[in-house]
């Protein structure tokens, strides 16, 4: 038998921080779920009743783009993605249609999450999608963020949270620029920014914590998104526990974000972009497909790669590596999926989690590594390059990377190669600041 979740409250020094602990193989299940665990669904319909909860985007719709790949014959030498051109197709047969009649030539697909919002896009934007609404119905006055002084995330969590009335206050990592510009520049309009000594920002948990508990102040409550999402599903799907009604007594609520939205709940926005994927007149339950995507903190990557076991589909997750070593996104992936499995068996079933263990995601080197936030010589010129070609704007930092890795498996492989273009864009204003003499266009 199962048991009830566990709730310990402490008392710190600054507020109150709510801890929980959930155990997989104690309890009972929430009523109206045991039918549906005894039940034969089909693994779309398990999903789909897993997925039966608020969201912050309207509809998980995206545009689909196809991307042509032919050689420039008036390009000598340079850089790989110099020689080739690119060509849009934006109204292309899906469903199908697709294998017989896209595959012509070497092509890939790009998922335009990009734009979703102007300025809360790409993969933000998905990771967003089920927390904002679980820290509404938790009565959160408050939100603690951390992110890099362009950070997309940061700027995501201040616009969102100012739409809905909420708080933010976001600890950017170093000095204040001279200029405020790109994501810095909106996050500093939409929130409340502080800047962190890189020794402090070091220690990212303790920073948060502090802040947050600061923000609380001796009457307010501090928590994580882990805890509150526990403390709302150990009572149903949708439901508020007693717990979660007693915050709105508090005068200060406040919860902490992971940087880059790291958190488990976040995966859940991801999976509800797979299922939409997924459906028959899209790519299919059936077509083999190699899912390219860029990895900040690899939350993105993981989430799909769960999406793709809960549904049974056929697609390979490769994700670039940009900001840790093979060996910190592994450690990462087996944390998300330990902390989704804790957190949702009870919605899935243990049946529907098998598959669910480190190695859904096939972690790659960029063609051309380098320290996390730089950028070389030539690759301002690509991205304009492929902008004027295909009308679709990238970074240099994160979203070339994964078209660089579409491209070539896009020439190389059988199965079909769609690239997630996670959005990031404004942070071409930074790196302008940053990098002028690549910014001199003639």
């Amino acid at each position: 038998m199962l048991k009830c979740t566990k709730f310990q409250w402490q008392q710190p020094k600054n507020g109150m921080i709510l801890s929980s602990a959930f155990n997989l193989h104690c309890g009972s299940s929430p009523n109206g779920l045991k039918e549906t665990l005894k039940s034969n669904l089909p693994k779309e319909e398990y999903v789909s009743r897993f997925l039966k909860r608020k969201w912050a985007l309207r509809s998980p719709d995206t545009k689909i783009n196809q991307i042509t790949i032919s050689k420039d014959d008036l390009q000598q030498g340079g850089e790989y993605l110099g020689n080739l051109s690119f060509l849009n197709n934006p109204q292309l047969s899906m469903g199908d249609h697709m294998t017989r009649n896209n595959r012509q030539q070497p092509s890939f697909y790009v998922v335009r999450d990009d734009l979703l919002h102007p300025l809360v896009n790409g993969n933000k934007a998905r990771k967003l999608d089920a927390l904002l609404p679980l820290l509404e119905d938790s009565s959160v006055t408050d939100v603690v963020t951390c992110g890099g002084c362009q950070s997309a995330h940061a700027a995501a969590v201040a616009v969102s949270c100012a739409e809905r009335g909420l708080k933010s206050h976001l600890l950017l990592r170093g000095e204040q620029p001279a200029t405020l510009t790109g994501y810095n520049l909106i996050s500093t309009l939409y929130g409340n920014v502080s800047y962190v000594p890189r020794s402090l920002y070091a220690r990212r948990e303790e920073m948060l914590s502090k802040h947050a508990h600061l923000v609380a102040g001796n009457d307010g409550l501090v928590f994580s998104l882990a805890d509150l999402e526990a403390s709302l599903f150990s009572h149903g799907c949708g439901e508020h526990s007693s717990h979660v009604d007693s915050l709105t007594k508090r005068s200060k609520k406040v919860a902490i974000i992971n940087e880059g939205a790291g958190d488990t709940a976040a995966l859940l926005g991801v999976v509800r972009l797979v299922e939409y994927l997924s459906q028959d007149h899209l790519f299919g339950k059936d077509q083999q497909l190699k899912i390219v995507i860029d990895a900040g903190t690899g939350t993105t990557a993981v989430g799909f790669g769960i999406g793709a076991v809960c549904l049974g589909l056929p697609w390979e997750v490769t994700a670039v590596m940009l900001a840790d070593t093979i060996d910190g996104y592994q450690k990462k992936e087996e944390s998300l999926i330990s902390e989704f499995c804790r957190c949702f068996t009870l919605h899935l079933g243990e049946q529907m989690l098998t598959g669910l263990e480190p190695g859904l995601v096939h972690w790659v080197k960029r063609s051309s590594p380098r320290k996390f936030g730089n950028i070389l010589k030539g690759e301002v010129e690509i991205c304009r390059k492929i902008a004027q070609e295909t009308g679709i704007l990238l970074d240099p930092v994160y979203t070339l990377a994964a078209w660089e890795l579409a491209t070539q498996l896009g020439q190389e492989e059988s199965a079909e190669v769609v690239m997630l273009h996670t959005g990031g864009t404004l942070g071409m204003f930074g790196l302008a600041q940053r990098y002028k003499s690549y910014f001199e266009i003639c």
